[in-house]
């Protein structure tokens, strides 16, 4: 298989353009368009769920850490069909830590694991 070069790619006719398409001939019926096997109607988009975010921070994880994070990733939509990037888990558990946080205080994992218990 070749591909064309540039010059094929970025050729203009010299001839100007009909302004009006040729008109199919008497007794001809236009064609209808027939799709394709295996093709499938777009179906309308779904809102994905994200949300913009005004403020940022950088977060260093170690190979492990990540690798971890990657393969919930991935788990979350082999399993449970959720297609989500490594951001929003990350903001979902800061939340669910947080709320430990907040509802049980120094009994929270939070505190716990800061204390190294």
């Amino acid at each position: 298989m070749t591909l064309p070069g540039a010059d094929e790619l970025f050729f203009r006719p010299t001839a100007p353009r009909p302004e009006h398409p040729p008109a199919d001939p008497p007794g001809t019926e236009p064609a209808q368009r027939v799709r394709a096997p295996g093709l499938r109607r777009r179906i309308a988009a779904q809102p994905s769920g994200r949300q913009r975010h005004d403020e940022k921070i950088t977060v260093y994880v170690s190979a492990p850490e990540l690798l971890a994070l990657e393969q919930a990733r991935l788990a979350l939509r082999a399993d449970y069909g959720l297609t989500v990037d490594r951001g929003r888990i990350v903001r979902e558990a800061v939340a669910v830590l947080l709320a430990d946080f907040e509802e049980y205080g120094e009994a929270s994992m939070l505190v716990q694991r800061l204390n190294g218990s």
